[in-house]
């Protein structure tokens, strides 16, 4: 063999090697799942049964309702504390009972009004436990910015009912929610979320999160895709918490959290997120 050939072929073996190489720890490394964020707000009416039955049809990872109390003790599965911006309802949810809810129907992102109704989340559980996805229900706060009181204790009560605690996250921005559901039940899982203003009120690093998750026995970090960096995910993988952006809905900024290695992007397009994934 001549010095050139064999350089050729010790180049080619060692390209071969690195790419060998890079292939395994590709293959090894955790995909970013992708949840449908209400359901999938830039597809289909928010928080809508036919929002959650499209994105399951569609082969998303996770489904993410957001959960308030109406009057008479129910969870019911809807955005915003009031109903004026994504039905035809006006006023708080904790005013009224489920029954005066069967009258109200939701809208589009453009305000054309459907046939579909404001769900219950018994009705988006039963939904889930045929399937095998991942559960990321937020528990929201009324018009005040105050808890619905035991709204902890139902919204474990229906989860368990089910046997979906194990692949269930609870999300929440209020501290004393996380606290609560981790007295209620220590083995669930619960996703504390932090939004920009969090972090700029507190004059903190966006890394410094992951301690607050951390100390309050969180197993997951929400964060505003924005705020997330190498910091934020070494400190996470130090730390052994997963990492979930929200709301991720443009092409750069979804490819930019894969390429950092989230567990999960919550997306408004969750169309949009798995064909960048090549799913």
């Amino acid at each position: 063999m001549t010095r050139r050939l064999r350089v050729v072929v010790d180049v080619t073996g060692a390209l071969l090697v690195a790419w060998i190489t890079f292939a395994t720890v590709m293959a090894a490394r955790p995909a970013t799942l992708v949840a449908a964020h209400r359901g999938g707000a830039a597809l289909w009416p928010e928080n809508s049964l036919l929002a959650f039955r499209s994105a399951l049809a569609l082969g998303v990872d996770a489904l993410e309702p957001d959960l308030h109390l109406t009057a008479d003790g129910e969870v019911v599965v809807l955005h915003d504390p009031s109903l004026d911006r994504t039905s035809t309802g006006t006023g708080a949810v904790r005013d009224l009972k489920l029954a005066e809810l069967a009258a109200m129907r939701l809208k589009t992102r453009e305000g054309a009004v459907t046939a579909e109704r404001v769900p219950t989340f018994a009705q988006v559980l039963d939904l889930v436990a045929p399937t095998s996805v991942e559960l990321l229900p937020e528990i929201k706060v009324d018009t005040n910015r105050q808890r619905y009181d035991r709204i902890e204790e139902k919204v474990l009560a229906l989860i368990r009912a089910r046997g979906l605690l194990p692949r269930t996250i609870i999300q929440a921005f209020q501290v004393e929610t996380i606290r609560r559901l981790r007295e209620l039940e220590p083995t669930a899982r619960t996703m504390l979320l932090v939004a920009r203003g969090d972090v700029e009120r507190d004059r903190a690093r966006p890394a410094e999160a992951v301690r607050r998750a951390r100390e309050l026995g969180a197993t997951d970090l929400g964060m505003n895709h924005r705020l997330i960096d190498t910091d934020v995910m070494n400190a996470a993988r130090a730390a052994g918490i997963r990492v979930a952006a929200w709301t991720v809905n443009e092409e750069a900024d979804i490819r930019r959290m894969v390429d950092l290695g989230v567990d999960m992007v919550m997306s408004d397009r969750p169309d949009l997120a798995k064909r960048l994934m090549g799913r």
